[in-house]
């Protein structure tokens, strides 16, 4: 098991003040997900409803209230039948287990019956980085492939938002690209640049925001110094906006496996937050996502 950090174990004492969350675990059949979401509920961050085939989830082994388990025949009802839940009033959050991204989200952004919102759905990842001195937030490195600019606007304000549940007032965000001078042949640095001035007209709120910055401008003062970029966000980023989802998705997950980080993570801009762990995260991982939920979901209903 991983051992947590003093920074992760701040999270879930904020969170355990929160009221716990109705969460559609949706196709919990190995030890991971439903694990995770058991342990969750014993830490008080969730009241679970295991929805998915009652054979495999009893086949883990890990006991639960017979009254917490909705039993539907494959993983595909089980994702309609969260949604469905969502639309009646009765759950608060939604719980990733042993399915695929896609086929959860199928549902959640279908068209007829589905979660969406006014905002594109965007994933932001919270890591736990250590020998770093504060959180650090990725988006999107899950959910949007190849974000156009007004994807990539909702994508920064869900992940300010997350931030400041967790209590950054004013994050700063490095919009990323491969250089930090405007090329029109890089469509990365245009969007970048086009993100700043949107927040210079309140387009994007609650953040200090610079771009484009390649990776080391945006974590390395030094760099950033060496190369002449006199910059608030430069060498301090809380939050980093990657182009694409490719580049984000290695970029979490080489700092998830190699610098000692845990990743916490969350979709938002549906009508509940999605706690989108991957199949392999770890226990403790997908009890900090909860965590992450419970914390926006609590900011977001004062």
């Amino acid at each position: 098991m991983t051992t947590l950090s003093e920074r992760a174990k701040a999270l879930l004492e904020r969170a355990s003040d929160c009221a716990p969350m109705r969460t559609a675990v949706v196709h919990p059949v190995d030890d991971l997900s439903l694990g995770g979401a058991a342990a969750a509920a014993q830490a008080g961050l969730i009241v679970p409803n295991y929805i998915g085939p009652k054979a495999k989830i009893e086949a883990v082994g890990i006991a639960f209230q017979e009254s917490q388990l909705i039993d539907v025949p494959h993983s595909h009802a089980a994702a309609d039948e969260a949604v469905r839940l969502v639309n009646a009033g009765k759950i608060d959050a939604i719980m990733k287990g042993k399915l695929h991204t896609d086929e959860l989200l199928s549902a959640v952004l279908s068209s007829k019956d589905g979660l969406r919102t006014d905002k594109r759905l965007g994933h932001v990842f919270a890591l736990d980085v250590s020998g770093l001195d504060r959180w650090l937030f990725i988006a999107d490195a899950a959910v949007n492939i190849s974000p156009d600019l007004m994807a990539k606007r909702d994508i920064v304000q869900h992940a300010i938002d997350l931030a400041q549940a967790l209590g950054i007032e004013t994050p700063r965000v490095a919009i990323l690209s491969a250089t930090e001078e405007v090329n029109p042949k890089m469509i990365s640095t245009l969007d970048a640049a086009a993100l700043c001035k949107m927040a210079d007209r309140g387009q994007i709120t609650g953040a200090v925001l610079d771009g484009p910055l390649a990776y080391d401008n945006a974590m390395s003062q030094a760099a950033a110094q060496t190369k002449g970029i006199v910059s608030d966000v430069a060498g301090r980023a809380d939050i980093l906006i990657v182009p694409d989802l490719e580049a984000g998705n290695i970029l979490a997950k080489q700092m998830d496996y190699m610098a000692g980080t845990n990743a916490y993570g969350i979709a938002l801009g549906a009508r509940v937050p999605i706690i989108l762990t991957s199949r392999a995260d770890s226990v403790e991982e997908r009890i900090g996502s909860c965590a992450l939920a419970s914390l926006y979901l609590n900011r977001t209903r004062v």
